[in-house]
């Protein structure tokens, strides 16, 4: 039963009751309470697979405008500059020929040349200098496009129509090489002094042997360092008999020819098949060509040595042969001493001197030296594209081969390109 209070009287108030502290957590091990990072764009993931992006990625962009509007930039600048060089190789073909140090149109569809001026001078009057090196071949040229022998026609035809060019220093730095391209430039030195009335020096570098003295033969004077290896009259055919080889690994040849000697030169014969008739023959054709050799030398020194006697301004008439000369002529180098001793230059000196004695012989004061340096025509360029021959692919073994050829005849000294 409840306990009422009696009228009038107040329930007491019941004291308040104190808080209970909360007891202080007990240091525990549980991790911090994990804070939300903020967010921050990040760059799209790329994928390797094709597909659909993944949920929640973010979606892949493409390409910026500025980087289609670079390409396409650089794709028009390079169209820009092919068509520029397709147009500056056809005007100067058919204009450059009238602008003074820029490049000149050949004919018969030769090299283009471009002026080169080596040498300052005070007066219109010039020397062509055209260089002779490495050795001489009928085959193209890799950086022209054309042989050594078009190259020499062309360049003494743009000699011959320009009428400030009074004189030719042939600058010779040669070993030789093959008989044939060897006296097709022998004939245009030869013709060119004869019918324009312009005197070609020729100046001897390091080597002039062989080839190398063949195509300085026709010169009006010959200048040769002391120190020059010249000489090397003579002819030489090479090859190679590889039939021991064949038989020890077991390799046959079946030949079918129509006559005997058919199979001449051939390198699978065996030693006792090459006939003395065979030797003799062959022996015959390089005794021909070595006789054409010394008549080239005999006439050229000859005529030099009448034209310089005719020349009353010059004190020094050159050297002429001794007497004695062939017995030089069979194969052996000369230094460029013994060959001025035996008659076969006319002066010791360097290119300066070559120079002077042409100044001297062409009655010039300070002319100006030029170069007539082939270039490569653009449209060259486009062969490489429609070519559809197989390119040959060398691999380097590290062997050294002769660089002549089987079975051709050489004016050459074989220890230049061995």
């Amino acid at each position: 039963m409840d306990q009422q209070n009696a009228p009038g009287e107040t329930s007491p108030v019941p004291p308040p009751i104190p808080p209970v502290p909360a007891a202080e957590p007990e240091p525990t091990q549980s991790a911090p309470p994990r804070q939300v990072p903020p967010v921050i764009a990040r760059e799209p993931q790329r994928f390797s697979q094709a597909g659909p992006a993944p949920t929640g990625s973010a979606p892949r962009r493409g390409r910026s405008g500025l980087f289609w509007l670079m390409l396409i930039l650089l794709g028009g600048g390079g169209l820009v500059l092919l068509v520029f060089l397709m147009l500056g190789s056809m005007l100067g073909g058919l204009f450059g020929g009238g602008i003074p140090g820029g490049p000149m149109a050949a004919t018969d569809h030769g090299p283009r040349l471009v002026e080169i001026i080596q040498e300052e001078g005070d007066s219109d009057e010039r020397i062509l200098v055209i260089p002779m090196e490495g050795i001489i071949t009928s085959a193209p040229l890799e950086s022209v496009g054309h042989s050594m022998v078009d190259l020499l026609k062309h360049q003494l035809e743009k000699a011959a129509d320009e009428d400030r060019i009074k004189a030719v220093i042939l600058k010779v730095d040669s070993p030789g090489g093959e008989v044939l391209a060897s006296d097709d430039m022998y004939q245009l030195l030869k013709e060119f002094q004869e019918k324009h009335r312009k005197p070609i020096i020729a100046s001897m570098a390091n080597l002039a042997a062989s080839g190398g003295y063949y195509v300085s033969a026709p010169c009006r004077w010959i200048v040769a360092n002391e120190l020059t290896i010249t000489g090397s009259i003579g002819v030489i055919m090479h090859g190679f008999n590889y039939r021991g080889l064949m038989d020890k690994v077991g390799i046959r040849p079946e030949v079918f020819k129509s006559g005997k000697f058919k199979d001449m030169l051939s390198g699978d014969k065996r030693e006792e098949e090459i006939s003395e008739e065979e030797r003799a023959m062959v022996q015959r054709m390089v005794n021909e060509t070595f006789d054409r050799f010394k008549a080239v030398v005999a006439e050229g020194r000859q005529n030099a040595n009448k034209l310089n006697a005719e020349e009353k301004e010059v004190e020094d008439r050159g050297r002429t042969l001794v007497p004695e000369w062939m017995a030089y002529a069979d194969g052996r180098i000369l230094s460029g001493k013994e060959a001025l001793r035996h008659g076969f230059v006319d002066e010791l000196g360097n290119f300066q001197t070559a120079v002077e004695r042409t100044m001297q012989i062409a009655g010039l004061r300070r002319p100006e030296l030029v170069e007539y340096q082939p270039v490569l025509d653009f449209s060259h360029l486009f062969r490489l594209f429609g070519d559809a021959k197989a390119r040959p692919v060398k691999v380097d073994l590290g062997l050294e081969k002769s660089k002549l050829r089987s079975g051709y005849m050489y004016f050459i000294w074989p220890m230049a390109v061995n």
